[in-house]
């Protein structure tokens, strides 16, 4: 056990100078360095929103309001395909969570009943008397919670990231909520607005035969829904038509600039929209195009001419950070239903601070405390305990600042912890060392069993809580993640410093001085 080949020898030397290296420049202020490749030398370790401040929310996806839509979008279906087949009907709507329709004739049940069976699958189709009435399954309704989550993710992801928030967290918790970590975050009420609003952006005649007092007062025609005004110096209300000729979903990129002196934001169509655009445009010269945003209209200008380029204007009582914010949005994708804010916290800087020193005085006073009862128990094997300690700090910040890992409260709890365990394989050997010595063994042939007999030990002791810290970061989140990542990190380097690192300074001792006694 205390022989060490050339290669071994530069291998234990090779990681010890790259973790020092990695660590050094959390020694310097904070982002001093700029902006450094990942993987490369010179990024300092992420602080959690604990530690450097910012906000927290956890949100919750409103899925019902896409099950609505999913619903209303087989009403339209069902709408086109009875007059198709030119079968009557009555009460056409969503009614307790089912589309369903009355049939005239009892004769054309069944057509309606097979119709209704093609519309959208997975549904169920089920009738009573002249009512046919079509549900989404539970399977269905499921699958559609979970896209609606997943999608509501990567578009938050999208607009927080457009923000220039750095390394912001965000992921799913539960079935139907969303956490949100935003470090560093000066300004949580804008983040909030952008984060909060579906930006559900639509093109949509209105409907010049409707009267906007006969809507108000609930008699909107069939295929039109009556949508207030978001430009104060325009109408209140608009009458608009339900079919959707052009989405932004097919929005390709938005930007804000100016018109006239005046804030607007200019967005441009990918192929099939810019030839949708094109169409709706060229097919209803001299009627207002409502453009929508999360169920207001924002505009409704007159379509003067066809407008083939695929691209357009947005105009509207904007200030600059209004088109700014709306240009975000919108290149960032619209939510595919509401969220809706459930917890809210702000931690301050100062607290974070106040964090951060608290954590350096437990370590430092958790470090002492080791070095001085390792000196004091085994002497100059203490000491060489100590210098493998201190490497084993340096490893575990090399690999935080490599990994790119998000250094929180708890985090700093794990690196404490690792401290005094890190010290626990050299008690077992120097321990094991001493009943060897014992036992009439030679020096050299007390270190040698000392280490080769202790080395299961240490493994099995070292795996066990190796274990735990993975199960904790599989099973756990938030700062339970954080102290797993630290106390897992620790374990594998302690390992390595203990089995390697000071088995290494202990053998080169060894050999050079070539004890009669050894000072443990």
């Amino acid at each position: 056990m205390l022989q060490f080949p050339t290669w071994k020898i530069a291998l234990v030397v090779l990681v010890c100078l790259l973790g020092v290296v990695y660590a050094a420049p959390n020694a310097f202020e904070r982002n001093a360095f700029g902006d450094v490749p990942t993987g490369v030398p010179g990024r300092q370790i992420n602080l959690g929103l604990d530690l450097q401040g910012g906000s927290y929310l956890l949100l919750e996806v409103d899925s019902k309001v896409v099950v609505q839509e999913r619903l209303e979008a087989i009403v339209e279906s069902a709408r086109r395909e009875l007059r198709d087949a030119k079968i009557g009907y009555l009460g056409l709507g969503v009614h307790a969570g089912v589309a369903r329709f009355q049939v005239r004739e009892a004769g054309d049940l069944d057509t309606a009943r097979d119709l209704a069976r093609k519309l959208e699958p997975g549904t169920e189709v089920a009738t009573e008397g002249n009512w046919v009435t079509v549900a989404l399954s539970e399977a269905t309704v499921t699958e559609i919670t979970r896209n609606a989550v997943q999608q509501s993710i990567e578009i938050v992801r999208r607009r927080v990231d457009e923000t220039g928030t750095r390394e912001p967290l965000i992921q799913r918790q539960g079935d139907d909520r969303i956490l949100i970590q935003l470090p560093g975050v000066d300004d949580p009420q804008r983040i909030k607005a952008l984060i909060g609003q579906t930006a559900k952006l639509t093109f949509q005649l209105v409907d010049l035969n409707a009267s906007v007092d006969d809507a108000r007062q609930g008699r909107v025609p069939p295929g039109s829904k009556l949508l207030p005004s978001a430009d104060d110096q325009g109408p209140p209300f608009y009458v608009v038509k339900r079919r959707v000729m052009v989405s932004g979903e097919n929005l390709v990129d938005s930007q804000p600039t100016f018109q006239d002196n005046q804030p607007v934001v200019s967005f441009r169509f990918d192929a099939v929209g810019g030839r949708r655009f094109g169409q709706a445009t060229t097919e209803n010269v001299g009627k207002p195009f409502a453009i929508v945003l999360d169920d207001k209209v924002i505009s409704a200008p007159v379509i003067r001419e066809p407008i083939l380029g695929g691209t357009g204007i947005i105009s509207g009582s904007f200030s600059v950070q209004q088109a700014q914010d709306l240009a975000l949005l919108l290149r960032a994708g619209a939510l595919p239903a509401p969220l809706t804010v459930l917890e809210e916290r702000s931690v301050g800087p100062g607290l974070g601070a106040d964090s951060i020193a608290a954590g350096k005085i437990a370590s430092i006073v958790g470090l002492l405390l080791v070095i001085g009862f390792m000196v004091v128990a085994y002497g100059l094997f203490g000491i060489f305990a100590n210098l493998a300690l201190l490497l084993n700090i340096g490893l575990i910040l090399g690999a935080l600042s490599a990994l790119q890992a998000t250094l929180t409260l708890p985090g700093i709890a794990g690196i404490v912890l690792t401290i005094g365990m890190a010290v626990d394989a050299n008690v077992l050997v120097f321990e094991r060392v001493r009943e060897e010595l014992d036992n009439g063994r030679s020096p050299i042939n007390a270190l040698d069993a000392g280490y080769r007999r202790a080395f299961t030990t240490i493994v099995d002791s070292n795996l066990t809580t190796l274990f735990a810290a993975v199960f904790l970061f599989a099973l756990g989140s938030g700062p339970v993640k954080g102290f797993a990542v630290t106390l897992g990190i620790g374990i594998l380097t302690s390992m390595f410093t203990a089995v390697m690192v000071t088995r290494l300074i202990v053998a080169l001792w060894a050999r050079r001085a070539r004890p009669a006694t050894l000072p443990i």
